[in-house]
């Protein structure tokens, strides 16, 4: 065999001498003369790959250049995943036709070997064989069999968030936690950089300047193999090929990639995806299809419940005939948002179960308030795993057991009343999420800190903290404030592109929800906090920490009794029977310094109160029920979902 270099110098000349590289038979569709001379200086060890691209001749049939195509994005994902320029091209290079496909591949059907000596610039995976894709529950069960979900949600569900939320579960239990990215718009993922860096931030950005070759990337937060797996990236998209492209974009830093067919939002009615898609099944079957023939990983898909369930069975059985691996389903229809969210359907769920073959994956979604209610959900329906959403932003252990009793952290991070209803505080849970975001997007040892308080502990640091709020005068506060960094001299604040700090603040509100309820104080400054003001936060934090000491030690003043005149407790036991959220609100609830669920009022409570009215088409579509009242001609979702037939 000829040394690399010379292998690649025979390849450029006889290359050069290639009517396909000098302009080749003038007939479209053909890749440019750049794309080819770029898959060249990309894959520099794979002669059979370059000449697979070089000796290419249109013919007219394209099932085989399909086959060939495959492969080398098999091969390419496994060797150079951290490049995903040559996915790029390899997807623009597609529809290439050749005489000589079929011995070519016959040659990609071989194991195809790199130079040993190569092995290290493309890093420790260009050694491995290519792995098979599994599907549906052989895929699985190879992450473990993940019984808790964390949801995909918009600029919510972002690195240091997840890491949050697996930090309160063992290493034992990590593989029964599979977490979502959030929401990412596919064609601008696919197309702009920017967007990329400022959303997925898989390797360490470059620092030479990009003077000197690349060097291999070293996996850093998002889809990071030590610490962020198994890991789901969801796209939306109404465009196969765009979403084809952000997918192979993302596939070599995750375990799937997922389409999301539920969000309801405005805005993805006016961009045409999400929910918004459900009434179009072939292009939904066009979008996952395409990524089950194209893409190295699965593909999975979140939907939401329709008017019927046997047109739900319909659109869940176009999912996984198109190739989707994993389906979940949020038990709620796209009208339940909002005021009108109301309660998932788990019954639809349990009967979709029981209709879909028995390999397949079901992810439940809905309902999901309390660690407690995992485990009913999973008995309830009969699905695989149980996603959670609203619950985990409100509750980021939703997901872990409660300590070890006796143990140092159930003692200082964890309360339980004298009614043993317990959880974690929010000072504890705030302090895991700032040291997080220290370690990890801003790359610092976090701040030293003193154990958290609890009675019995040295009161001394509260006293130096009210000689301190002492000691600030009115002029030293407009100083202050005069004085704050973070702003320009525009005035304007500075913007970050880091999706851990864009997401600090409505974490931030959801996790103290109940706490800003009585403290204003903190809730204004959480309002003026800046996005990645680190400085800003650990002031908050402090804040935090003094006034739940300040709560426990009246709570054990008052043996408790305080938290019932506050109209969170004693109250007689309420039913939970779907037509009140009475009895959930007392299920749930603990005092202000304990993180727990958001309580939304039924749609019923909600209308009885004012805060919501039913549209025109909500009150045509109660009057029919009622039996007095009719419907416009127009095809209802079932209907276009199930067809003729």
């Amino acid at each position: 065999m000829l040394p690399l270099a010379d292998q690649r110098d025979d390849v450029i000349r006889r290359a050069s001498r290639s009517p396909w590289v000098r302009g080749g038979i003038g007939r479209d569709p053909q890749p440019h003369q750049s794309d080819k001379l770029r898959v060249l200086s990309l894959v520099p060890t794979c002669a059979r790959l370059k000449t697979f691209f070089f000796w290419s001749r249109l013919s007219p049939s394209p099932s085989p250049i399909k086959v060939a195509h495959g492969r080398c994005s098999t091969w390419s994902h496994a060797h150079w995943t951290e490049n995903t320029d040559i996915l790029e091209i390899l997807l623009r290079l597609r529809r290439l036709r050749t005489p000589h496909i079929i011995r070519l591949t016959r040659s990609f059907s071989t194991k195809m070997a790199t130079h040993a000596t190569d092995t290290t610039a493309a890093g420790p995976e260009a050694a491995a064989e290519v792995k098979p894709k599994l599907h549906g529950r052989a895929f699985y069960e190879s992450i473990g069999s993940p019984k808790y979900i964390l949801a995909p949600m918009v600029d919510q569900s972002e690195f240091a968030w997840r890491m949050l939320s697996r930090s309160f579960l063992t290493p034992e239990e990590q593989t029964n936690l599979v977490a979502y990215t959030p929401m990412f718009h596919a064609r601008i993922f696919n197309d702009t950089e920017h967007y990329r860096d400022g959303h997925f931030q898989a390797v360490r950005p470059a620092t030479n300047g990009g003077t000197e070759a690349k060097p291999t990337p070293e996996p850093w937060l998002d889809g990071n193999p030590k610490i962020d797996r198994p890991l789901f990236v969801q796209f939306c998209a109404n465009d196969p090929d765009a979403l084809l492209g952000a997918a192979l974009k993302a596939a070599p830093y995750c375990d799937a990639v997922d389409l999301n067919l539920g969000c309801p939002q405005g805005i993805a009615r006016k961009g045409k995806y999400g929910a918004f898609l459900q009434e179009d099944q072939e292009l939904i079957f066009k979008l996952i299809n395409t990524l089950h023939k194209n893409l190295p990983i699965p593909v999975t898909a979140k939907i939401r419940i329709l008017d019927t369930k046997e047109a739900t069975l319909a659109y869940a059985k176009n999912v996984l005939a198109a190739g989707a691996s994993i389906v979940t389903v949020h038990g709620r229809r796209r009208e339940q948002k909002g005021h009108l969210t109301g309660l998932a359907d788990w019954g639809i769920i349990r009967w979709l179960r029981e209709q879909l073959p028995a390999e397949t994956v079901l992810f439940a979604n809905g309902n999901i308030l309390q660690h407690a209610d995992l485990a009913r959900a999973l008995e309830a329906t009969g699905a695989d795993g149980i996603m959670s959403a609203e619950g985990n932003l409100s509750d980021p252990a939703i997901f872990g057991r409660e300590p070890e009793p006796g143990s140092e952290v159930e003692k200082r991070e964890y309360w339980r009343g004298r009614d043993g209803k317990g959880g974690w505080r929010v000072d504890a849970v705030m302090r895991r999420y700032m040291d997080i975001l220290h370690r990890y997007a801003a790359g610092v040892e976090p701040p030293a800190r003193r154990p958290l308080f609890v009675p019995g502990d040295d009161t001394a640091w509260m006293k130096e903290m009210d000689q301190a709020a002492a000691e600030e005068d009115e002029p030293a506060r407009k100083k202050r404030k005069k004085d704050t960094p973070g702003k320009k001299a525009s005035g304007k604040k500075e913007r970050t592109n880091n999706p851990n700090y864009a997401a600090m603040q409505p974490h931030m509100f959801h996790m103290l929800r109940h706490f800003v309820s009585k403290h204003t104080d903190v809730r204004d400054m959480l309002a003026r906090a800046r996005a990645g003001d680190m400085e800003a936060y650990e002031e908050i934090l402090s804040k935090v920490e003094r006034k739940v000491a300040d709560g426990l030690i009246e709570y054990e003043k008052s043996d408790g009794k305080m938290f019932e005149t506050e109209g969170e407790g004693g109250e007689e036991e309420i039913v939970e029977d779907g037509e009140s959220s009475k009895g959930a609100v007392q299920r749930c609830a603990r005092p202000w310094w304990v993180v727990q669920p958001i309580i939304r009022p039924l749609p019923k409570e909600a209308m009885a109160k004012g805060a919501v009215s039913l549209s025109k088409k909500d009150k045509a579509k109660l009057a029919k029920e009622n039996g007095n009242g009719e419907v416009n001609g127009e095809k209802s979702v079932e209907e276009k979902v199930l067809g003729d037939g």
